[in-house]
């Protein structure tokens, strides 16, 4: 890419973080939690599901598991139907159990803080590295890629990548460092209230003039009323 097209591209982001955190200004990540683990084990609920549908199991859940020796010890059947209004409960009942055995076993049952060591956990990607990283530890070491980011970060024309860690090393290219956690809940904010995914609120958008729009089709123009003629009498 040219050095030019780096330069205005990294420009037009500055713009649009400013305008991200003048309309988003109380942003964070919408898992509800209190502790590391218990982001962590939200997180590997949420593949596939809303944060909503988490956070309607995730209180009985977190108050009859406590520690990841709790998760570890439970009975797989038991756990399933714990989070079984869930997608794919019972496999994220088989990650849970496997990643916090290892939390017990390798971390002294706690939750590490490099990306290197939870992406060796049972369910835990980059994407969820990165959540846990940033909002319960507060270590920028990554920008999370999930449906909203990478449809924004497409619209927005900040890539033209489409695999997850591609988007994320070019947006890690263009987004201060000390930004990347916050960035991601911008983007999945605006794309959650306003650029949603079919029908994306174009006429209102708080980014309206740093968009090019691409990939997000013209609205069709009304058309106009039939003309009446005057009957003669």
């Amino acid at each position: 890419m040219p050095r030019e097209t780096i330069a205005l591209r990294s420009a037009r982001v500055a713009a649009l973080i400013e305008r991200l955190r003048a309309t988003y200004p109380d942003a964070h990540c919408e898992l509800n939690f209190s502790n590391p683990l218990e982001l962590l084990v939200a997180t590997i609920l949420s593949a596939q599901c809303t944060d909503k549908m988490v956070n309607r199991v995730t209180p009985a859940l977190f108050q009859k598991y406590r520690t990841a020796a709790d998760y570890a010890g439970a009975e797989a059947a038991a756990l399933a139907e714990d989070i079984r209004s869930l997608g794919f409960f019972r496999n994220k009942a088989k990650s849970i159990r496997a990643c916090c055995q290892a939390l017990v076993e390798r971390h002294a049952s706690q939750v590490p803080r490099t990306l290197a060591e939870l992406t060796q956990l049972d369910g835990v990607g980059r994407k969820t590295a990165n959540v846990v990283l940033g909002n319960a530890f507060n270590l920028q070491e990554g920008v999370v890629v999930d449906t909203h980011v990478a449809r924004l970060a497409a619209r927005l024309d900040l890539t033209r990548e489409t695999a997850p860690e591609k988007i994320e090393r070019a947006l890690i290219e263009l987004v201060p460092r000390d930004q990347w956690t916050l960035f991601s809940h911008w983007l999945i904010w605006h794309g959650r209230r306003r650029c949603v995914a079919r029908r994306p609120g174009c006429d209102a958008c708080e980014l309206g003039e740093l968009c090019p729009r691409r990939g997000v089709k013209p609205a069709r123009p009304k058309p106009s009323p039939p003309t009446r003629v005057a009957r003669r009498a």
